[in-house]
């Protein structure tokens, strides 16, 4: 990956307008891109993951990219909608099918449940349950429902992909590695925590795990920096970009907002919008989450000056690997 190429993106979910931590992840991402390069900047991007449409508020996208704006974060070039790119998906989808990386799958949720209680007993991640294979073989008459990614043979047969820069992961019997320029050396066993993972829902809608990887590649990322709560997900991205032969982009994952109880702050549990009125306190209070310095002479700074000083400090507190 070159040194100089830097496209950085923020992808919110419209299922509600920016929250105190989905505004953090914006600010990390944006300042990352404006770090690069020595200061000289990358570029910035942002994309409306809106491709679980049951999940997403009607304007939600609209007002994201409002709240955006008021902060001084308005990306460097048009903005992607996931909802626009079903064909895009499924020619992928069809690749990986053709490769013999993908299959079709008739299992329920309850299936999986029964399968995993005959062959493992109690256990859980998350409410998610690694998927058994039932249908890895074969449908054995039953009608399609989904389609999953091949990840199990994929990782236990495959050569180590070796490490040749930074982030790059290396693949075996034993899971995925990669090193997260916050978090440091990570490994999962994806054919074990995860098993074979779905690409495209029994709903018909698009997975996240495959969006995401064809949208990243297709605008060119070279960095993801996000929320630690997307932390899992990048081990099943690494393995679905050296399927599709995509080079992996360098990751970095963010701390995250906690409420008062401890729980991630979401929308799902009635975080509210960020107050744009006053941009400057809405920013600040994301850069503190980040550990970032507090303004000299806040009262006399404005929004470009903030995100400009931040964006220096930055380096100092995230280091971008050379």
């Amino acid at each position: 990956m070159s040194a100089s190429r830097y496209v950085g993106r923020f992808a919110p979910s419209p299922t509600g307008p920016l929250h105190a931590g989905s505004l953090v992840a914006a600010l990390a991402s944006w300042l990352d891109a404006r770090s690069a390069n020595g200061g000289r900047g990358g570029i910035w991007l942002v994309r409306i993951e809106d491709v679980d449409t049951p999940r997403c508020q009607p304007g939600a996208g609209e007002t994201i990219l409002r709240q955006l704006a008021d902060c001084g974060l308005v990306p460097d070039g048009p903005v992607w909608w996931q909802s626009e790119r079903n064909v895009r998906y499924a020619e992928q989808l069809e690749r990986l099918a053709n490769a013999g990386l993908a299959y079709p799958c008739a299992c329920t949720r309850a299936d999986i449940e029964h399968a995993h209680r005959l062959s493992h007993g109690s256990r859980d991640r998350h409410s998610e349950l690694p998927y058994p294979g039932t249908c890895r073989a074969g449908l054995g008459g039953r009608p399609p429902r989904s389609w999953r990614f091949r990840a199990t043979e994929y990782q236990k047969e495959l050569v180590p992909a070796g490490t040749g820069e930074p982030g790059c992961p290396a693949i075996d019997t034993r899971g995925v590695a990669w090193t997260d320029r916050r978090l440091g050396a990570r490994r999962q066993d994806v054919a074990e925590v995860v098993g074979d993972f779905v690409l495209r829902r029994a709903d018909g809608l698009w997975a996240y795990q495959l969006a995401v990887v064809v949208d990243d590649a297709d605008q060119g990322v070279t960095h993801v920096v996000r929320g630690e709560d997307l932390l899992d997900n990048t081990p099943r991205q690494l393995l679905l970009q050296h399927a599709l032969g995509i080079a992996a982009p360098l990751y970095l994952h963010t701390p995250l907002v906690r409420a008062p109880d401890g729980e991630k702050l979401s929308k799902q549990h009635g975080a509210p919008a960020v107050d744009t009125a006053d941009p400057l306190a809405t920013l600040g209070a994301a850069a503190c989450a980040l550990g970032l310095p507090a303004l000299q002479h806040p009262h006399d700074t404005t929004v470009g000056e903030a995100l400009a000083w931040w964006a220096q400090a930055w380096p100092r507190i995230y280091n971008r690997p050379s």
